[in-house]
């Protein structure tokens, strides 16, 4: 048995599950797996080869002040996307509702931690990206669930917005996808007192952009779509759409039944890379 990093393993059950041999570029989000470089890991896109995978981009980088404190409180999380941006200048902005949601003291405490590093262990998840949004455009600053914060966000879209928010993704390896901007513009949003749903449909347009300019960047056309954010309903499908307006192949888990379905392009029926490699997934690092 070999065990297999969190991220991966899900990219390899889509693959085993659709009989793919390599190379494919998974795009794996969800909220929380160890990573190989020992930070939380949770926004990663995947480049297969026939025994292994090379991390070729994820997401800025960001603290979770409290660890698992952080998990349950998206306000926490909120005030860490803050600080990585602007500082302690960030955590001042009373205006904003993650921000009000502390007492002068408690915020003084979290700064300390984001600052030395206390308890604040590093993170790239997409998951925690959701909450940090949903906290900033108060909807949600404390959960009872995973994924909660994240299905509220979703649940407010407003379609008629198509536009996304704007982001950067640099040129090193791994590139690193840089959420500043669209936190930013948000912000300059919300004080033109635009809607949660408004800002939720930017939000989520911007997410699936990324994703279509990391595919065009690695030139890789199989995309396998996998982990706990792409049961937002939302995000598949204008992920799955404009990957295939610009000649991607799609592959995705659908929630619970585990079934498999390409968009555009059919793929091969032969031995799966796992199967190939002599591989059996035990253990999740």
């Amino acid at each position: 048995m070999q065990q297999v990093q969190h991220h991966w393993a899900h990219v390899l059950a889509c693959m085993a599950d659709n009989e793919l041999e390599p190379p494919v570029l998974g795009v794996s989000w969800d909220g929380t797996g160890y990573g190989t470089d020992g930070t939380i890991w949770g926004s990663e896109f995947l480049l297969s080869d026939e025994d292994s995978f090379r991390r070729v981009a994820h997401f800025r980088h960001f603290r979770l002040p409290g660890g698992e404190a952080a998990v349950k409180e998206p306000r926490r999380t909120a005030l860490a996307i803050l600080y990585e941006i602007w500082g302690d200048s960030g955590l001042k902005h009373r205006d904003l509702a993650s921000v009000a949601e502390f007492s002068e003291k408690e915020i003084a405490l979290i700064e300390q931690m984001l600052r030395k590093g206390l308890n604040a262990p590093i993170t790239s998840s997409a998951g925690r990206l959701f909450d940090a949004v949903a906290s900033i455009v108060g909807l949600r600053q404390r959960v009872t669930f995973e994924g909660q914060a994240a299905i509220e966000l979703e649940s407010v879209i407003d379609p008629k917005v198509t536009e996304p928010y704007p982001f950067e993704i640099g040129v090193g390896d791994p590139r690193i996808i840089d959420w500043a901007p669209m936190i930013g513009e948000m912000l300059i949003d919300l004080r033109r007192g635009k809607s949660a749903g408004f800002i939720s449909a930017k939000f989520h347009n911007a997410l699936a952009d990324v994703i279509v300019e990391v595919a065009r960047m690695i030139a890789q056309p199989r995309i396998v779509l996998t982990g706990g954010c792409f049961q937002n309903r939302y995000l598949l499908e204008r992920s799955v759409l404009r990957l295939s307006q610009v000649g991607f192949s799609a592959v995705l888990a659908s929630a619970g039944a585990h079934e498999r379905r390409w968009h555009r392009a059919g793929t091969s029926r032969s031995r799966c890379p796992c199967q190939a490699a002599g591989w059996q997934v035990q253990k999740e690092l």
